[in-house]
């Protein structure tokens, strides 16, 4: 399996050794983390100026949440017994292979397949009956390519907004069925309908 063609998902990057029994702490990097304890190998792939460094299959020994560090995780790995032994793992990210990625519901998407993808202005629907050529549907436009995917503060609802890098700028886009039409992340191609008066509010 080889890194230039294999595609990962960083569940967590290693912190510091904890305890003295070979353990490590990790920020963890999922929002499915649950999923971590069940493991038995995960890969381990450096960082940094070293990540084309393909990463190796690391065996499992246990994984826990933490109970006293939110956002961290405790991997105990195979072979490893000692806190100068757990030190050499210090800032290696956790990883998975993209096809053993959580399978998401209709209409979910991960922020890395949305960042990258091209957005496309679909225009209003001509009435049916038009005797001028002129009110005739246009063509998609192209605005720009989601760079970011913003949302709401811990705790308050909100609608997550497509950060789009577009030609006059940063377009915010809500992330919504009635404005995002067609979300296509296969062909990375995003097709919205966007409503009077948001671009007004983006240059507020």
């Amino acid at each position: 399996m080889s890194a230039e063609t294999q595609r990962w998902v960083i569940v967590a990057r290693i912190l510091r050794p904890r305890g003295n029994k070979g353990e490590v702490a990790a920020e963890l990097l999922t929002d499915f983390p649950e999923r971590l304890t069940r493991l038995t190998e995960v890969f381990l792939g450096a960082s940094g100026p070293s990540k084309t460094v393909e990463p190796r299959l690391t065996p499992l020994k246990s994984c826990w949440l933490s109970q006293n560090h939110r956002g961290q995780a405790v991997f105990h790995f195979e072979g490893c017994n000692s806190i100068s032994e757990a030190e050499k793992y210090r800032g290696f990210d956790v990883l998975l292979p993209i096809e053993k990625r959580v399978s998401l519901p209709a209409g979910q998407y991960f922020v890395d397949d949305l960042v990258g993808c091209l957005v496309f202005e679909n225009f209003a629907e001509p009435p049916v009956v038009s005797s001028s050529p002129c009110l005739l549907g246009k063509a998609p436009s192209f605005l720009g390519v989601v760079k970011d995917v913003r949302f709401t503060g811990e705790g308050v609802a909100g609608t997550p907004l497509l950060a789009v890098d577009a030609s006059a700028g940063e377009l915010l886009i809500p992330l919504a069925e009635d404005i995002c039409a067609r979300i296509d992340t296969r062909a990375r191609r995003i097709d919205v309908v966007l409503p009077e008066g948001l671009r007004d509010l983006n240059q507020n």
